[in-house]
Protein backbone atom coordinates (compact mmCIF):
# COMPACT_ATOMS: atom_id res chain seq x y z
CA UNK A 1 0.00 0.00 0.00
CA UNK A 2 1.37 3.69 -0.94
CA UNK A 3 2.03 5.36 2.06
CA UNK A 4 1.62 8.75 2.83
CA UNK A 5 4.95 9.97 3.69
CA UNK A 6 6.75 10.08 0.80
CA UNK A 7 11.03 10.65 0.58
CA UNK A 8 12.08 12.68 -2.54
CA UNK A 9 14.25 11.09 -5.29
CA UNK A 10 17.42 12.18 -3.73
CA UNK A 11 20.34 13.87 -5.48
CA UNK A 12 21.34 11.89 -8.30
CA UNK A 13 17.30 11.82 -9.25
CA UNK A 14 17.24 15.38 -9.47
CA UNK A 15 20.72 15.39 -11.61
CA UNK A 16 19.01 12.89 -13.95
CA UNK A 17 15.75 15.07 -14.56
CA UNK A 18 17.24 17.95 -15.31
CA UNK A 19 19.16 16.49 -17.37
CA UNK A 20 16.32 14.85 -19.54
CA UNK A 21 14.93 18.27 -19.04
CA UNK A 22 17.61 19.68 -20.97
CA UNK A 23 17.28 17.01 -23.45
CA UNK A 24 14.41 18.34 -24.62
CA UNK A 25 15.08 21.80 -24.64
CA UNK A 26 17.92 21.35 -27.22
CA UNK A 27 16.29 18.75 -29.05
CA UNK A 28 12.94 20.65 -29.18
CA UNK A 29 10.72 20.63 -31.26
CA UNK A 30 11.06 16.82 -32.31
CA UNK A 31 11.42 15.51 -28.75
CA UNK A 32 7.69 17.25 -27.90
CA UNK A 33 6.29 14.50 -30.11
CA UNK A 34 8.27 11.58 -27.17
CA UNK A 35 6.55 13.91 -25.02
CA UNK A 36 3.40 14.36 -25.19
CA UNK A 37 0.84 11.81 -24.32
CA UNK A 38 -2.60 11.57 -24.97
CA UNK A 39 -5.04 9.88 -22.75
CA UNK A 40 -8.91 9.06 -23.63
CA UNK A 41 -12.02 10.27 -21.69
CA UNK A 42 -12.26 6.68 -20.24
CA UNK A 43 -8.39 6.15 -18.98
CA UNK A 44 -6.01 7.62 -16.50
CA UNK A 45 -2.11 7.53 -16.70
CA UNK A 46 -0.30 6.55 -13.65
CA UNK A 47 3.31 8.43 -14.19
CA UNK A 48 6.33 7.26 -12.44
CA UNK A 49 9.09 9.01 -12.13
CA UNK A 50 12.60 7.65 -11.46
CA UNK A 51 10.52 4.26 -10.17
CA UNK A 52 8.02 6.69 -7.80
CA UNK A 53 4.47 7.56 -8.33
CA UNK A 54 4.55 10.98 -9.62
CA UNK A 55 1.11 12.16 -8.03
CA UNK A 56 -1.36 10.47 -5.77
CA UNK A 57 -3.96 11.34 -8.45
CA UNK A 58 -4.00 9.98 -11.86
CA UNK A 59 -3.43 12.08 -15.15
CA UNK A 60 -6.38 12.41 -17.76
CA UNK A 61 -7.81 12.78 -20.04
CA UNK A 62 -6.94 14.47 -22.65
CA UNK A 63 -2.34 15.35 -23.04
CA UNK A 64 -0.18 14.56 -20.61
CA UNK A 65 3.74 15.94 -20.46
CA UNK A 66 6.25 13.45 -19.44
CA UNK A 67 10.11 13.62 -19.52
CA UNK A 68 11.91 10.91 -21.58
CA UNK A 69 14.71 8.37 -19.85
CA UNK A 70 13.55 9.24 -16.60
CA UNK A 71 9.63 9.16 -16.77
CA UNK A 72 7.37 5.99 -17.76
CA UNK A 73 3.27 5.64 -17.51
CA UNK A 74 0.96 2.66 -17.25
CA UNK A 75 -2.77 3.53 -18.62
CA UNK A 76 -5.78 2.47 -16.73
CA UNK A 77 -8.77 1.54 -17.80
CA UNK A 78 -12.33 2.80 -16.20
CA UNK A 79 -14.76 1.39 -18.02
CA UNK A 80 -17.23 -0.80 -16.51
CA UNK A 81 -15.50 -5.00 -16.77
CA UNK A 82 -17.57 -8.20 -16.38
CA UNK A 83 -16.00 -10.92 -14.66
CA UNK A 84 -17.36 -14.30 -15.56
CA UNK A 85 -17.55 -17.08 -12.90
CA UNK A 86 -17.65 -20.49 -14.31
CA UNK A 87 -19.75 -23.15 -12.74
CA UNK A 88 -18.53 -24.23 -9.45
CA UNK A 89 -19.11 -27.52 -7.63
CA UNK A 90 -21.07 -26.13 -4.41
CA UNK A 91 -22.28 -27.95 -1.23
CA UNK A 92 -24.99 -26.39 0.19
CA UNK A 93 -25.84 -26.24 3.92
CA UNK A 94 -28.61 -29.05 3.71
CA UNK A 95 -25.79 -31.34 1.69
CA UNK A 96 -27.44 -31.07 -1.83
CA UNK A 97 -24.47 -30.50 -4.97
CA UNK A 98 -25.18 -27.94 -7.15
CA UNK A 99 -23.27 -25.94 -9.66
CA UNK A 100 -23.52 -22.70 -9.88
CA UNK A 101 -21.98 -19.79 -12.24
CA UNK A 102 -22.84 -15.89 -11.99
CA UNK A 103 -21.22 -12.77 -13.43
CA UNK A 104 -19.67 -9.07 -11.61
CA UNK A 105 -19.84 -6.52 -13.01
CA UNK A 106 -16.81 -4.35 -11.26
CA UNK A 107 -15.03 -0.84 -12.76
CA UNK A 108 -11.78 1.07 -10.77
CA UNK A 109 -12.45 4.01 -9.49
CA UNK A 110 -8.51 4.43 -7.71
CA UNK A 111 -5.95 4.41 -10.77
CA UNK A 112 -3.00 4.75 -8.38
CA UNK A 113 -4.55 2.36 -6.24
CA UNK A 114 -5.00 -0.79 -8.95
CA UNK A 115 -1.18 -0.01 -9.92
CA UNK A 116 0.49 0.15 -7.10
CA UNK A 117 -1.43 -1.89 -4.74
CA UNK A 118 -1.75 -5.59 -6.77
CA UNK A 119 -0.39 -6.99 -9.16
CA UNK A 120 -2.74 -7.91 -11.06
CA UNK A 121 -5.92 -6.19 -10.35
CA UNK A 122 -8.19 -7.84 -12.79
CA UNK A 123 -6.88 -11.29 -11.88
CA UNK A 124 -7.49 -10.72 -8.28
CA UNK A 125 -10.86 -9.55 -8.54
CA UNK A 126 -11.73 -13.32 -10.51
CA UNK A 127 -10.69 -15.50 -8.02
CA UNK A 128 -11.53 -13.26 -5.13
CA UNK A 129 -15.31 -13.64 -6.79
CA UNK A 130 -15.11 -16.93 -7.45
CA UNK A 131 -14.05 -17.98 -3.71
CA UNK A 132 -16.60 -15.60 -2.24
CA UNK A 133 -19.75 -17.27 -4.24
CA UNK A 134 -18.44 -20.86 -3.14
CA UNK A 135 -18.04 -19.66 0.34
CA UNK A 136 -21.58 -17.65 0.31
CA UNK A 137 -23.76 -19.96 -1.10
CA UNK A 138 -22.05 -22.87 1.49
CA UNK A 139 -23.88 -21.36 4.21
CA UNK A 140 -26.88 -21.13 2.08
CA UNK A 141 -29.90 -24.20 2.05
CA UNK A 142 -30.88 -25.49 -1.71
CA UNK A 143 -34.62 -23.80 -1.05
CA UNK A 144 -33.02 -20.34 0.26
CA UNK A 145 -30.16 -20.76 -3.09
CA UNK A 146 -33.65 -20.51 -5.04
CA UNK A 147 -35.61 -18.54 -3.86
CA UNK A 148 -33.11 -15.65 -2.30
CA UNK A 149 -30.74 -15.01 -5.41
CA UNK A 150 -31.25 -11.56 -4.73
CA UNK A 151 -30.32 -11.62 -1.39
CA UNK A 152 -27.21 -13.84 -2.33
CA UNK A 153 -26.18 -11.37 -4.82
CA UNK A 154 -26.27 -8.93 -2.53
CA UNK A 155 -24.16 -10.43 0.13
CA UNK A 156 -21.22 -11.57 -2.51
CA UNK A 157 -21.36 -8.05 -3.53
CA UNK A 158 -20.96 -6.38 -0.46
CA UNK A 159 -18.31 -8.64 0.46
CA UNK A 160 -16.41 -7.85 -2.81
CA UNK A 161 -16.78 -4.33 -1.78
CA UNK A 162 -14.49 -4.74 1.28
CA UNK A 163 -12.19 -6.63 0.04
CA UNK A 164 -11.09 -4.52 -2.92
CA UNK A 165 -11.31 -1.43 -1.24
CA UNK A 166 -7.75 -0.91 -0.90
CA UNK A 167 -6.95 -2.49 -4.46
CA UNK A 168 -9.26 0.42 -6.03
CA UNK A 169 -12.37 -1.65 -7.09
CA UNK A 170 -16.19 -0.52 -7.12
CA UNK A 171 -17.76 -3.93 -7.58
CA UNK A 172 -21.13 -2.45 -9.37
CA UNK A 173 -23.75 -5.35 -9.73
CA UNK A 174 -23.16 -9.12 -9.13
CA UNK A 175 -25.54 -11.71 -10.82
CA UNK A 176 -26.22 -15.31 -10.45
CA UNK A 177 -26.79 -16.77 -13.70
CA UNK A 178 -27.78 -20.12 -13.04
CA UNK A 179 -28.11 -23.15 -10.73
CA UNK A 180 -28.31 -26.61 -11.70
CA UNK A 181 -29.33 -29.52 -9.76
CA UNK A 182 -28.61 -33.10 -10.14
CA UNK A 183 -31.02 -34.97 -12.32
CA UNK A 184 -31.55 -37.33 -9.35
CA UNK A 185 -33.00 -34.65 -6.92
CA UNK A 186 -34.60 -33.00 -9.76
CA UNK A 187 -36.94 -36.05 -10.08
CA UNK A 188 -37.28 -36.41 -6.48
CA UNK A 189 -38.03 -32.31 -6.41
CA UNK A 190 -40.70 -32.59 -9.19
CA UNK A 191 -42.20 -36.21 -7.38
CA UNK A 192 -42.68 -33.80 -4.23
CA UNK A 193 -44.12 -30.73 -6.15
CA UNK A 194 -46.69 -33.33 -7.82
CA UNK A 195 -48.03 -35.22 -4.81
CA UNK A 196 -48.53 -31.49 -3.04
CA UNK A 197 -50.43 -30.83 -6.03
CA UNK A 198 -52.33 -33.71 -5.86
CA UNK A 199 -53.03 -33.55 -2.18
CA UNK A 200 -54.57 -29.70 -2.69
CA UNK A 201 -56.79 -31.46 -5.90
CA UNK A 202 -58.41 -34.11 -3.27
CA UNK A 203 -58.75 -31.26 -0.19
CA UNK A 204 -60.52 -28.84 -3.20
CA UNK A 205 -62.45 -31.79 -4.37
CA UNK A 206 -63.94 -32.77 -0.34
CA UNK A 207 -64.73 -29.25 0.04
CA UNK A 208 -66.65 -29.20 -3.26
CA UNK A 209 -68.44 -32.37 -2.58
CA UNK A 210 -69.02 -30.78 1.34
CA UNK A 211 -70.63 -27.93 -0.72
CA UNK A 212 -72.41 -29.76 -2.84
CA UNK A 213 -74.34 -32.12 -0.61
CA UNK A 214 -75.12 -29.03 2.16
CA UNK A 215 -76.74 -27.46 -1.29
CA UNK A 216 -78.65 -30.58 -2.12
CA UNK A 217 -80.17 -30.51 1.50
CA UNK A 218 -81.35 -27.24 1.56
CA UNK A 219 -82.47 -28.50 -2.08
CA UNK A 220 -84.97 -31.45 -0.71
CA UNK A 221 -85.95 -29.98 2.34
CA UNK A 222 -87.47 -26.98 -0.22
CA UNK A 223 -89.18 -30.23 -2.74
CA UNK A 224 -90.44 -31.99 0.62
CA UNK A 225 -92.84 -29.43 1.46
CA UNK A 226 -93.94 -29.46 -2.16
CA UNK A 227 -94.71 -32.90 -3.92
CA UNK A 228 -95.79 -31.59 -7.13
CA UNK A 229 -92.01 -29.21 -7.46
CA UNK A 230 -90.86 -32.82 -7.28
CA UNK A 231 -92.40 -33.96 -10.33
CA UNK A 232 -91.99 -31.06 -11.76
CA UNK A 233 -88.21 -31.06 -11.22
CA UNK A 234 -87.97 -34.79 -12.68
CA UNK A 235 -89.69 -33.68 -15.77
CA UNK A 236 -87.40 -30.94 -16.01
CA UNK A 237 -84.35 -32.94 -15.47
CA UNK A 238 -85.73 -35.26 -18.77
CA UNK A 239 -86.43 -32.52 -20.81
CA UNK A 240 -82.30 -31.68 -20.25
CA UNK A 241 -80.80 -34.90 -20.89
CA UNK A 242 -82.98 -35.10 -24.32
CA UNK A 243 -82.33 -31.94 -24.99
CA UNK A 244 -78.31 -32.68 -24.63
CA UNK A 245 -78.16 -36.31 -25.95
CA UNK A 246 -80.98 -37.44 -28.90
CA UNK A 247 -82.02 -40.70 -27.35
CA UNK A 248 -85.30 -42.58 -26.02
CA UNK A 249 -85.69 -42.36 -22.34
CA UNK A 250 -87.90 -44.98 -20.91
CA UNK A 251 -89.37 -43.36 -17.12
CA UNK A 252 -91.84 -44.71 -15.10
CA UNK A 253 -95.13 -42.59 -14.50
CA UNK A 254 -96.10 -41.23 -11.03
CA UNK A 255 -98.10 -44.14 -9.07
CA UNK A 256 -100.87 -41.53 -7.83
CA UNK A 257 -101.85 -40.84 -12.39
CA UNK A 258 -102.51 -44.63 -12.43
CA UNK A 259 -104.37 -44.55 -9.40
CA UNK A 260 -106.31 -41.50 -10.82
CA UNK A 261 -107.31 -43.10 -14.19
CA UNK A 262 -107.99 -46.83 -12.77
CA UNK A 263 -110.98 -44.96 -10.39
CA UNK A 264 -112.30 -43.10 -13.61
CA UNK A 265 -112.55 -46.23 -15.89
CA UNK A 266 -114.35 -48.02 -12.42
CA UNK A 267 -116.66 -44.98 -12.25
CA UNK A 268 -117.46 -44.77 -16.48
Amino acid sequence: IIADRREGIGICGWILVSLSFFLVLITFPISIWACIKVIREYERAVIFRLGRILSKKAKGPGLILILPCTDSFIKVDLRTATCNIPPQEILTKDAVTTQVDGVVYYRIHSAVSAVANVTDVHSATFLLAQTTLRNVLGTQSLAQLLAGREEIAHSIQTILDSATEHWGIKAARVEIKDVRIPLAMQRAMAAEAEAAREARAKVVAAEGEMNASKALKQASMVLAESPAGLQLRYLQTLTTLAAENNSTIVFPLPINMLESLGTKNRGG
